[in-house]
């Protein structure tokens, strides 16, 4: 099975670039961040012509998170639970039946946090929190569970071409470090990291050209529980789609497992 994050940066930007890829690749399920669309607006019709199953959970032009399956959805859950209050459209979750039983995957996109010093970082690390708290309770369930998406977090100066260039920014924060140390401490595996450890770039900035030279950061992660990082068989990066015409700044990254 292939399981695969994608922030999109607006659908309806991309929506030409999406259909393509999943016609090309046709993977499993695909997870998408910023799709920056209400539900209604979604290109649903399209994407379900492709033989694909649609969750949403949209917000106008700002964030949103979408799985796209082949396999219907047993269960679909939205927003990340903690506080009432948060209006930010950050996560969707779905459960799956396969062969070899269920697998559950949540699609997050976590809040950049910039700048430093204000309410951004301050709403970020309370995000972060939140979702520490929210896997605990689903890694009690002793299922395969794949927690994958833009994390705005880079974990370790490998995932950076210029990890200098990166001190003090939020995405590199020892406070923002601290919070996914912690998540992987509760038992999480790092995908990519389980396979290589060799830089695996996700994301490319397009005000400092940074796709031009290869400067690049690597944030789009996904983390799994013991059940299913003893399914993981790869983890792709689709670097091609950072070349292609009217980009997305972050490219898929896909994870290929035994089930």
């Amino acid at each position: 099975m292939r399981i695969a994050t994608w922030n999109i940066n607006g659908v309806k930007a991309r929506q030409g670039q999406l259909l393509s890829w999943l016609e090309r690749e046709s993977p499993d399920i695909v997870c998408l961040q910023e799709i920056k669309s209400v539900d209604e607006a979604f290109p649903r019709a399209e994407i379900e012509a492709l033989g694909y199953n649609v969750e949403t959970h949209g917000q106008k032009s700002w964030n949103g998170v979408a799985i796209l399956s082949k396999l219907r959805f047993d269960e679909v859950t939205r927003g990340l639970p903690g506080d009432e209050s948060d209006e930010q459209a950050r996560l969707i979750e779905g459960v799956f039946s396969t062969e070899g039983g269920v697998v559950r995957v949540c699609c997050i996109y976590l809040p950049n946090g910039n700048p430093v010093g204000t309410e951004k970082y301050t709403y970020k690390l309370g995000w972060m929190d939140r979702l520490i708290r929210f896997v605990e309770t689903r890694l009690t369930l002793e299922e395969p569970f794949i927690l994958l998406g833009d994390y705005n977090i880079i974990p370790a100066d490998v995932d950076a071409r210029n990890p200098k260039q990166w001190v003090g920014d939020a995405l590199f924060r020892p406070e923002s470090a601290q919070r996914w140390r912690t998540l992987l401490n509760l038992g999480l595996t790092d995908a990519m990291r389980a396979v290589t450890d060799a830089p695996s770039y996700t994301f490319w900035d397009f005000k400092t050209f940074g796709w031009d030279r290869d400067d690049g950061i690597r944030i789009d992660h996904l983390l799994l529980s013991a059940q299913a990082a003893d399914r993981l068989d790869d983890v792709v990066v689709h670097r091609e789609m950072r070349g292609g015409e009217k980009p997305s700044d972050h490219v898929p990254v896909e994870g290929v497992f035994a089930f």
